[in-house]
């Protein structure tokens, strides 16, 4: 183990330190409380901690006192032993009270410090095992914490992860005014390509989506499986018309995966995408957001599928416009 002694008196701590050294233990030696405090600092690999009780600047229980409430980072638990006179008990309660485990009488018997130090090991061994232990706890929990909120087939955020951010998005609204648009898409004649490929194909499709939908928004952005067959992007600072550019390049995107579909018109697979947009200032929810982002939807289905669709508008966004006549590879 490392051991750190505090005493005053130079002979007392050289006969210490050799005696410690030679039970196998590196050792550190400080000639006074403050002096073993910031030697404690400076080393947060401190394993034990002997300590005379009467020292100038900092004594015994006061040096006791700062290693119990120091609360930086370490791996382990410092084992604290005062040293006290032979047939001097009153302070031993005293010390226990300041945070101390245990005691050594002087003069120094090397059995007993073996014994005190043998007992120490097996103390901090037992506190360095709790602490893995709950770091790996803690590394789990974080895990099923992200499980929780990620969709197991798409690995996007699912409607829990979503439900959270939304209250997150809301706050900001309102307390920043900041402005956001909605992107929701929705894979075209899905229930068709089950009823053909089968479902697994059908995972496979949404899977391949999902990737698209990642590759497509900005690290900023936000992206969940809304439900079935239908995909959620929430995308800060964007108005209406650098959200369309967006839309109508996943929309490309899809088709360009070329999947086939024979149920649909194209021969491929596609999706519709529906957009809306939470101003600055505007008076509405983010619930009302969503649902005029499912309006716009529809308005894209209706208008024959693998289409944009804004919110509002009476036709087509004039960037996924443009963006449509230049075709899949300019866009």
């Amino acid at each position: 183990m490392r051991v750190l002694i505090a005493e005053d008196d130079a002979v007392s701590r050289a006969i210490l330190k050799r005696a410690v050294e030679k039970l196998g233990h590196e050792c550190t030696a400080a000639n006074d409380g403050l002096a073993a405090w910031e030697a404690y600092l400076a080393n947060p690999e401190v394993d034990v901690i002997i300590s005379d009780w009467m020292m100038p600047g900092l004594d015994g229980p006061a040096l006791c006192e700062k290693v119990r409430g120091y609360d930086g980072k370490r791996d382990g638990y410092p084992f604290f032993i005062f040293l006290t006179a032979l047939g001097d008990k009153a302070h031993l309660l005293e010390g226990m009270q300041a945070g101390a485990d245990d005691y050594l009488s002087k003069p120094l018997d090397r059995e007993e410090l073996g014994a005190r130090l043998l007992a120490a090991t097996r103390v901090t061994s037992l506190h360095r095992q709790l602490n893995s232990q709950k770091r790996e706890l803690e590394r789990l929990n974080f895990e099923l914490f992200k499980q929780a909120r990620r969709d197991p087939l798409t690995k996007l955020g699912n409607r829990l992860r979503l439900r959270e951010d939304l209250e997150t998005l809301r706050a900001r609204v309102e307390r920043y005014g900041h402005s956001y648009s909605a992107l929701l898409c929705d894979v075209d004649y899905f229930k068709l390509y089950n009823d053909t490929y089968g479902h697994l194909k059908g995972d496979d499709v949404l899977r391949r989506v999902a990737e698209v939908v990642l590759e497509t928004f900005r690290t900023g952005d936000s992206s969940y499986r809304y439900g079935g067959e239908e995909f959620l992007a929430i995308l800060p600072e964007q108005t209406l018309g650098s959200a369309a550019v967006a839309a109508e390049r996943l929309r490309s995107a899809v088709e360009g995966l070329a999947i086939p579909h024979e149920g649909s018109p194209l021969g491929v697979v596609t999706v519709s995408c529906g957009l809306a947009e939470l101003a600055s200032g505007a008076q509405k929810t983010i619930d009302d957001l969503l649902k005029e982002a499912d309006t716009a939807l529809y308005e894209a289905k209706d208008k024959g599928k693998n289409n944009v669709a804004v919110y509002g508008a009476q036709e087509e966004a004039p960037a996924a416009a443009r963006l449509r006549e230049q075709g899949p590879e300019e866009g």
